[in-house]
């Protein structure tokens, strides 16, 4: 009986550690970017998954996409609008995934160098405190369907 239980706490345990979905690093997935019009603004979400045992940040990212690139939080006022602030930086706690996503945190991208349109790619590139940066080849999607005319909180051209 002993070495049954012993048998099947390991199992157990077996299971947990592969069943896992997080990296032993930090990662980014299901990532993409809204269309949008050269001159225009779009935004970037995804998944970032810090699988590492010691916390760290997102610090900023860049884009040859775009003039500027920031990190931005979109939320509710008191009033029923949107607003959007500026972030300095995003919290990764180790272990653990921070969603980026329509209504929330984004990456925006301003001053849209060229037209993004459904079925183009952009390459981003993540700025972390304590990690290297990690370059990703964004796809472009069209924001049908994402809730809202604006783009979290700026004004569609």
């Amino acid at each position: 009986m002993k070495k049954l239980l012993l048998m099947l706490i390991f199992v157990t345990l077996l299971v947990a550690a592969c069943g896992s979905n997080m990296p032993n690093e930090i990662a980014a997935k299901d990532f993409w970017v809204r269309s949008g019009t050269k001159e225009g603004n779009s935004a970037a979400y995804m998944l970032i998954q810090n699988g590492t045992s010691t916390d760290d940040e997102l610090v900023g990212a860049s884009s040859d996409a775009a003039q500027a690139v920031e990190i931005h939080l979109s939320q509710m006022k008191a009033d029923g609008t949107m607003e959007m602030i500026q972030q300095q930086s995003i919290a990764l706690p180790a272990g653990k995934s921070v969603e980026l996503k329509p209504g929330s945190y984004h990456i925006m991208l301003i001053g849209l160098t060229r037209d993004l349109k459904s079925g183009d790619e952009i390459t981003l590139t993540l700025k972390f405190k304590n990690r290297a940066d990690l370059t990703l080849t964004v796809p472009v999607k069209d924001a049908e369907g994402m809730g809202g005319g604006g783009m979290d909180g700026h004004q569609t051209p």
